[in-house]
C-alpha cells in the first residue's frame, strides 16, 4: 500500500492512513511519500546552498522546521509520543543545519531530498507505536538500489528485502520510504519525482505481493484530464499496457515507470482514493476484455525535430545514424514519423537540444518546433476497433495536427499539436470518442 504526499500531508490524514492499513487481513508493506510540500521545500534548501546563499538556506530550513513543529503535536497525543517526535525532528533538522557549515555538492543535495520520506515514515511509525499497533520500520536504503544507469536492481532488491522480512516472521505490518534508494556508489540517491509509486511497484514485484495499492487523492485513473475537461469519469479496469501508455503520456496519477515491475511479475495494481476509500478506483491487470477508446491524456513541453535529406531516399542505415545522435546524448524519443525524404521525432528533455541539432545538421536540414503537446488516445486494441480512428480525427478537424503516430501499438494513437490547442483537443475528443 503506497500513500502519497497529500495522503499523509495533514495529521488527520495520517490517522486515516492508519485506519486503512489496519483494515487489511494480509501481511502488509506500507510505502509513504514525504508530507506534501516537503520535497519542494528541500529542493529550495538545496538550491540556496548551491548558490552559497546560506542566509536564505537557513530561512528555508527554519520555515520547514516550523511546519513540522506544528504538525507533530496534532498527530500525537501522549507525552512519550511527542517526546519521540521531538527527537526525530531534532535529528533531521540538526543534519540540515550542519550543511550550512560545509561545502555543497550533488551527493549532499540527494541527502537533503531523502529527509522528507525519512521524517514522514518515522513520525507515522511513532503514531502506530503510540496507538499500540505493532509494526516494523524498514529503511529503504537497506534494500532499494539503482545501478550506474539509474535503473532499479530488481533482483538485488528482492533478495535483500526478502531476507529482511524473514527476520520478522511474526510481524504483519511493515513501513518504509518511497522515492529514496542507494546508487551504485552506495550513496543516498532517489528514483526521481513521483518515485514513491515506483518504489511501491518494485517492492510489490520483489515480494510477489497479491496486489499493489496506490492511494492518492483522486478516485482512480480518469478517462480525461479533470483539470481541463468536465464530466470525466474513473476507469474501472485497464491493462498494464494501457496504463503504461497513459502514465507516460501525461496521466498524473501514476509515475510512468511504475507499471513495468508489477507487469513483469503480474502483480495487479489498484488506484484508490484516500479521501473516499469506498470508491472502487481503477484496477490495472494483465488482460481486460473491453475494446475501444478508454482514455485520453496529454503531455506538455514537447519539442519536435524534423530532419530532411534527399540522402534518405533508398538509403539503409540512415535512421540508425539519426537515433545514435539521440543515444549519445541520452535523450529519449517520444514519437517518430517518416517519409521518403524526412524524419520527424519528438523529445521532452531539452538539456542537450543545441548539441543534438548541431549533430543532426550533418545529415540534412533541421527544423525545430517548440511548445508542442502530445495528445494520446488509449484503449484496448484501439488501432483495430472499427471507427475509432475516424472518430479521433473527426474530433480534431478544427485543430492543426503536426504529427500522427499510429500502428506502433495496438493501444495508442498519438497526435502532436501546438500546445495552445491542448485544452481544445482534450474537450473535442471527450465529446467525439466517448459514448455516454
Amino acid at each position: 500500500m503506497k500513500f502519497g504526499g497529500t495522503s499523509v500531508g495533514r495529521p488527520e490524514r495520517m490517522h486515516q492512513v492508519k485506519d486503512l492499513i489496519t483494515r487489511s487481513t494480509e501481511p502488509t508493506l506500507v510505502v509513504l511519500s514525504a508530507l506534501s510540500g516537503t520535497t519542494n521545500a528541500l529542493v529550495g534548501i538545496g538550491e540556496a546552498l548551491a548558490a552559497v546563499d546560506k542566509v536564505l538556506a537557513k530561512e528555508r530550513i527554519d520555515t520547514l522546521h516550523a511546519h513540522y513543529l506544528n504538525f507533530y503535536p496534532e498527530l500525537l497525543a501522549s507525552p512519550s509520543g511527542r517526546a519521540k517526535a521531538e527527537g526525530i525532528l531534532k535529528e533531521h533538522f540538526e543534519f540540515l543545519n550542519i550543511l550550512l557549515k560545509i561545502s555543497f555538492n550533488e551527493a549532499i543535495q540527494r541527502d537533503i531530498l531523502a529527509q522528507g520520506e525519512l521524517l514522514s515514515t518515522k513520525l507515522f511509525h511513532t503514531l502506530l507505536e503510540e496507538l499500540g499497533i505493532s509494526s516494523v520500520l524498514l529503511s529503504a536504503l537497506d534494500f532499494m538500489s539503482i545501478d550506474e544507469n539509474s535503473e532499479p536492481e530488481l533482483g538485488k532488491i528482492s533478495e535483500r528485502l526478502k531476507a529482511i522480512l524473514a527476520q520478522h516472521p511474526d510481524q504483519h505490518l511493515f513501513i518504509t520510504q518511497g522515492y529514496i534508494c542507494k546508487n551504485h556508489r552506495n550513496e543516498v540517491d532517489n528514483l526521481k519525482r513521483g518515485g514513491s509509486d515506483y518504489t511501491a511497484s518494485l517492492v510489490a514485484a520483489a515480494i510477489q505481493a497479491s496486489v499493489c495499492e496506490i492511494w492518492t487523492d483522486i478516485d482512480g485513473m480518469h478517462n480525461n484530464d479533470p483539470r481541463v475537461v468536465d464530466r470525466t469519469r474513473p476507469i474501472a479496469e485497464m491493462s498494464f499496457d494501457e496504463a503504461a501508455e497513459l502514465a507516460y503520456f501525461g496521466a498524473k496519477i501514476l509515475h510512468p515507470a511504475s507499471i513495468w515491475p508489477a507487469q513483469l511479475h503480474n502483480v495487479p495494481v489498484r488506484l484508490l482514493n484516500t479521501m473516499d476509500p469506498a470508491a472502487p478506483g481503477t484496477l490495472i491487470k494483465a488482460e481486460v476484455a473491453e475494446k475501444g477508446v478508454k482514455a485520453i491524456a496529454a503531455k506538455d513541453g514537447i519539442t519536435a525535430i524534423k530532419i530532411k535529406s534527399s540522402r534518405m531516399l533508398l538509403a539503409y542505415g540512415f535512421l540508425r545514424r539519426i537515433f545514435e545522435v539521440f543515444e549519445s546524448f541520452k535523450t529519449p524519443i517520444d514519437m517518430i514519423t517518416t517519409s521518403e525524404v524526412a524524419v520527424s521525432v519528438t523529445i521532452d528533455d531539452l538539456s542537450h537540444l543545441e548539441q543534438i541539432v548541431e549533430e543532426l545538421r550533418r545529415f540534412g536540414t533541421v527544423e525545430v518546433d517548440s511548445n508542442q503537446a502530445i495528445v494520446c488516445v488509449v484503449g484496448n486494441q484501439v488501432a483495430e476497433t472499427k471507427g475509432a480512428i475516424q472518430s479521433v480525427m473527426d474530433s480534431l478537424v478544427d485543430i492543426p495536427v503536426r504529427m500522427v503516430s499510429f500502428g506502433g501499438s495496438k493501444h495508442n494513437v498519438s497526435i502532436l499539436i501546438d500546445a495552445q490547442y491542448k485544452a481544445q483537443a482534450l474537450k473535442s475528443l471527450n465529446e467525439g470518442v466517448f459514448t455516454w
